[in-house]
């Protein structure tokens, strides 16, 4: 069954880098699980707020420029048909979604770093264009 991403993910995507854009469009297409984009380009004061509960460590996140976005696995949980958010970081999805994404980069040819592969402060929901690659505007 193929996905499809949902007006708020469509509007979490606005602002979003050209090519972190076919490669989130086409990781839906692909992916084993449905998701969403719970966020893409931020603010600096957004980048603060999240940094100040400890949700980041930085202020220089690839989401400033719109280099990254946070994509979060959707599952049954009720197991009634209603499909809610899993917010929690539930490991063996975001596995699944990562394998999705970066599929999808490969066969646009768009380098993607994963923060599931992060030595420290894992992140399961960040995916983001290289900064080797992408530098941030100056």
């Amino acid at each position: 069954m193929a996905f499809k991403l949902g007006e708020k993910s469509l509007a979490n995507l606005h602002g979003v880098h050209p090519d972190l854009d076919k490669v989130v469009h086409r990781a839906i297409q692909i992916s084993p699980i449905d998701f969403r984009v719970n966020e893409g380009l931020r603010t600096i004061d957004r980048q603060r707020q999240l940094v100040a509960i400890g949700a980041s460590k930085t202020m220089r996140s690839r989401h400033i420029h719109g280099f990254a976005v946070d994509l979060i696995p959707l599952v049954d949980l009720d197991k009634d048909g209603k499909i809610e958010t899993e917010e929690m970081f539930h490991w063996p999805l975001y596995s699944k979604l990562a394998a999705a994404v970066k599929q999808a980069a490969n066969e646009l040819g768009v380098q993607i770093e994963w923060g599931g592969d992060w030595k420290k402060f894992k992140d399961g929901p960040h995916f983001q264009l290289p900064a080797s690659k992408y530098p941030d505007p100056k």
